[in-house]
């Protein structure tokens, strides 16, 4: 049997119109076409779908019975159609966003907001993640697409892995002290006047992001201190406030006016602490997509 929804669809204007003539005008085709598919789905079927007099035609039972179950059928059709569409335009579907905490101090929530208002169908899960862990989950395709800062990986290492990475946000480091702290009453400082201070920093083990830090104290001529190690920023801050060293923080982590804890810009040499995105370099995954034309509005990277 070889019945194709062409037909379903001609024999439904039929039923609809019960008139062939009208059919045929609402299908913008001609009648011959329409009265020859019509004999071929009956033949296919092997029933008759039309009481047929000379003056007039009625649907028999069985044709009465195909115009119910064709009509759902299209619908059904065009709602897969429709649904399909909206899922190649990544309208539909599920994203995992991996991200470093100190991302969600920044512009990341915005974002965040900005792609639900525009594609609402799509459900998203956020997953607090180091950079070494996103880079594991991203190659494991436990996350779509992940959040975390310089250092920026070399693009051998990215192409060997598969991955792309952008800029997304440019930003910079700043200096947290405690705010009884006599480097509080400035307004910016220089890297190196921090040099005998006890230095707080995330594992140096769990990134490259505070080995990269260390290295920029080395830049700037010093060997920094390390006093204590954590897992995660707002540890270091509380250690902050409670005037047992000094940070190196992004500059939004300002923006949480965090107690007892003064946020010093550096006036020259600022370590970077730009966002990068990463994600599959070859996976087509329109939520993805429809994602990075959020992020990127102007061009998509290349």
């Amino acid at each position: 049997m070889s019945i194709d929804l062409k037909q379903l669809k001609y024999f439904l204007a039929v039923a609809e119109e019960k008139s062939f003539s009208r059919a045929a005008e609402r299908l913008h085709i001609s009648q011959p076409p329409l009265s020859q598919q019509i004999m071929k789905l009956e033949s296919e079927l092997g029933v008759k779908l039309f009481t047929r007099t000379t003056r007039s035609f009625e649907l028999t039972v069985a044709g009465r019975a195909l115009m119910v179950e064709a009509a759902e059928l299209l619908g059904k059709m065009r709602m897969t159609i429709d649904t399909i569409r909206q899922i190649d335009r990544g309208e539909v579907g599920r994203l995992r966003v991996g991200i470093v905490g100190s991302a969600m101090w920044g512009p990341i929530p915005g974002l965040l907001e900005q792609f639900q208002s525009q594609f609402p169908r799509v459900s998203w899960t956020i997953h607090e993640l180091g950079p070494n862990d996103q880079w594991e989950a991203l190659r494991s395709k436990q996350i779509d697409v992940g959040f975390w800062r310089e250092p920026r990986i070399e693009q051998d290492v990215l192409k060997q892995a598969n991955l792309r990475q952008e800029l997304c946000f440019r930003e910079q480091f700043c200096v947290a002290v405690n705010a009884r702290h006599p480097l509080a009453a400035r307004d910016a400082i220089a890297l190196p006047e921090i040099a005998g201070e006890p230095m707080l920093s995330l594992h140096l083990d769990q990134s490259a992001e505070p080995r990269y830090l260390l290295q920029c104290c080395v830049n700037a001529g010093f060997q920094p201190t390390i006093f204590q190690e954590a897992a995660e920023p707002q540890t270091l801050l509380a250690m902050v406030g409670a005037g047992l060293g000094v940070a190196l923080m992004p500059e939004t982590t300002s923006r949480i006016g965090w107690p007892g804890v003064r946020f010093l810009p550096i006036h020259a040499h600022a370590p970077s602490a730009n966002l990068y995105i990463s994600y599959p370099a070859q996976d087509d995954a329109p939520v993805v997509r429809a994602f990075l034309k959020i992020l990127f509005p102007e061009e998509q990277p290349a």
